[in-house]
């Protein structure tokens, strides 16, 4: 190509750099697409029409309080219980960062004000309480909150003498916490034989991960203990257990279905068929 040809004005670029304003760039939008375990791509709007719960593995995706919610209650219609409530750092302990500074970033980044939400609707017509731990809080750790909240939510039940539900995910006590987390597994076990008192049932939902604390104390005192298809559940994790005996673990060890067949658990709810299995649960206590 000749030099006068390449000085034609059609060929040259009289702004340098990408000139389209922000505001008319097309692009996907943040979290368009999910990979699932296998490697497949399937649109985020197919996988929460299918409760988050890839079509092809049947892999349970991790969701939080709303998602449940949303499955649970009667036209997402709730009444949050004691949703006032935000944790203190009366320790005033601090690792890489304050407990504080850390609370307060957390909150900022997932809109949430501690690591579980509690509500009262009905589901399936029948009323019931559901207190459900967010993993996106500090690991769903429990900490003084999460005890008062779940307290209170024992509260609302035996008020309105209906199924309480715990929905557990966490990784165990928040150890920010120290003792003031670790006395809320025997003020919830004391909580939850007071509902018991009132024969009303409590309906344990272990999902992916359920361990540390909540599972050595209140996860595991359910009328009935359920969980999720693939949910790791244990106190220490497999890593930790396998370093410490020197063996190597079975297969699926910590997994629901390697609990279930050792009598942990009474059965496993797929999410898709979650609030049909309540309204059966529910049904069986009435009856």
């Amino acid at each position: 190509m000749s030099n006068k040809e390449t000085e034609n004005p059609w060929f040259k670029r009289k702004d340098k750099g990408i000139v389209t304003p922000s505001n008319e760039r097309k692009e996907s939008p943040d979290g368009f697409w999910y990979k699932t375990p296998t490697g497949d791509v399937i649109q985020m709007t197919d996988l929460e029409d299918n409760f988050f719960v890839t079509p092809k593995e049947g892999y349970h995706v991790r969701i939080g309080s709303k998602e449940y919610f949303n499955i649970i209650f009667d036209d997402n219609k709730f009444e949050l219980i004691a949703d006032e409530l935000k944790p203190k750092d009366v320790l005033k302990f601090e690792d890489k960062k304050k407990y504080s500074q850390r609370i307060k970033a957390t909150q900022q980044k997932t809109g949430l004000k501690d690591a579980m939400r509690a509500a009262f609707g009905k589901t399936s017509g029948k009323k019931i309480v559901v207190a459900c731990m967010d993993f996106s809080f500090i690991g769903g750790s429990m900490g003084n909150v999460m005890g008062e909240k779940i307290s209170r939510s024992i509260d609302v039940a035996i008020k309105n003498k209906c199924p309480f539900l715990l929905i557990s995910k966490s990784g165990g006590a928040r150890m920010m916490e120290a003792g003031i987390s670790l006395m809320q597994m025997a003020k919830v076990s004391a909580k939850l034989t007071q509902l018991s008192s009132y024969k009303l049932p409590y309906i344990s939902y272990l999902t992916d991960p359920t361990t540390g604390g909540v599972t050595a104390s209140f996860a595991m005192l359910g009328d009935i203990n359920v969980a999720e298809p693939g949910a790791l559940i244990g106190f220490a994790g497999p890593r930790v257990i396998k370093e410490t005996i020197g063996r190597d673990l079975p297969e699926g060890f910590q997994k629901s279905e390697f609990l279930l067949e050792k009598g942990f658990l009474d059965f496993i709810i797929d999410r898709r068929t979650l609030k049909e299995k309540l309204a059966q649960i529910i049904y069986l206590f009435n009856n």
